[in-house]
């Protein structure tokens, strides 16, 4: 019988945690979309998955354009590779407009000139800033608030007309997605629920229809009519009441190596999962409550303390609140995960723990 923690580490090992990618690119296309809100952060979620974390392998994919960082799936940003995105917004993006429609009603009767003005900018001047493209857009007598131009963008973002362009500085930098991103063939919906069910459950599996609905942002139906088209390229598990499905072949888990992660709440281990989240608290002892740090520390696939990062000048704090009393094995896992962390910022690791 397969138990909570054995489901956990079984994830760790499908999201390349315990079993590293190739480099960046392969992480991204493996697990099909990666929660990219914080940069910072979110290229720690990247690297982390590779055997040699460098900041630079993320860096030359999206310099590239080999992965791009827009709005899909969700009204967030991700990580995707250029050959997933033009399906995915076409499949996620109609549940997902009306969030942005919502908040954009007092702009209804100016968007088309808006959105005329942005693509005309972009095409003119590619790879620019939110502050380029305010001031651009002010040329064409387009006054936003700084509110107003990140929802416009992210609305333009899920229709696909706009994209990450290169990176400008470090800073993240606006494109045209039909210069970035190479036309998609013909969509099909019924094959991108199957994909998307498919490349969901290998990646981010053992997990449930309602975890792949929460995850891409469709309906329960659509969720179970995605596994149904992919049930030759899945298989399946029963635990705690729910059907869990996975990749063919793969089994529960044993404990791996490294045993400790330090990764931020948006991570895919966190993020990914809402109907099953909690097979990362087996023993039942973190809040239920809504975050109240924005990072994690795991052990053996277990969430054992909140994390705060903390960068200096020459060294990164992970100030560490356990969620009970930690063991001497615990904790070195904690302080080993440290280290690669702080040697990917090029940074000496410091590591505080609070009283449990």
């Amino acid at each position: 019988m397969t138990t909570d923690r054995e489901l956990a580490r079984w994830r760790l090992r499908s999201q390349s945690l315990t079993a590293p990618a190739d480099d960046a690119e392969q992480v991204v296309r493996s697990l099909l979309a990666v929660q990219a809100e914080n940069p910072s952060q979110s290229a720690w979620a990247v690297a982390t998955r590779t055997p040699s974390p460098e900041a630079s392998d993320l860096a030359r994919a999206l310099e590239s354009g080999r992965v791009i960082r827009t709005h899909v799936l969700r009204p967030t940003w991700h990580y995707v590779h250029a050959d997933d995105v033009r399906w995915l917004l076409e499949l996620t993006a109609p549940r997902v407009l009306p969030v942005f429609d919502q908040q954009l009603k007092a702009l209804d009767d100016r968007m088309t000139a808006i959105t005329d003005a942005v693509e005309s900018a972009l095409g003119e001047a590619p790879d620019q800033t939110r502050a380029d493209l305010a001031a651009a857009l002010a040329d064409r007598g387009f006054e936003l608030t700084g509110q107003q131009l990140m929802l416009v963008v992210g609305r333009l973002e899920m229709v696909g007309l706009v994209c990450s362009g290169a990176p400008r500085g470090g800073e993240h930098s606006y494109a045209l997605m039909s210069e970035r991103v190479p036309a998609a063939r013909p969509f099909d919906r019924d094959e991108a629920l199957a994909e998307l069910a498919s490349r969901y459950c290998t990646s981010h599996g053992p997990a449930t229809e309602r975890d792949l609905a929460y995850w891409a942002t469709l309906t329960v139906t659509d969720a179970r009519r995605g596994i149904a088209a992919a049930d030759d390229r899945l298989e399946s598990i029963e635990h705690d009441g729910r059907t869990f499905w996975h990749a063919p072949g793969a089994a529960p888990a044993e404990a791996a190596e490294p045993a400790g992660h330090l990764l931020q709440v948006l991570d895919e281990m966190y993020r990914g999962y809402q109907d099953s989240r909690w097979v990362i608290d087996s023993e039942g002892v973190v809040p239920r409550a809504r975050e109240t740090a924005i990072g994690m520390a795991l052990v053996d696939a277990q969430l054992v303390a909140a994390m705060k990062r903390t960068i200096a000048a020459k060294a990164v704090t992970f100030s560490l609140r356990p969620h009970r009393e930690l063991a001497a094995r615990e904790r070195q896992a904690i302080e080993d995960a440290a280290s690669r962390y702080a040697a990917f910022l090029g940074l000496e690791p410091r590591v505080t723990f609070e009283a449990a």
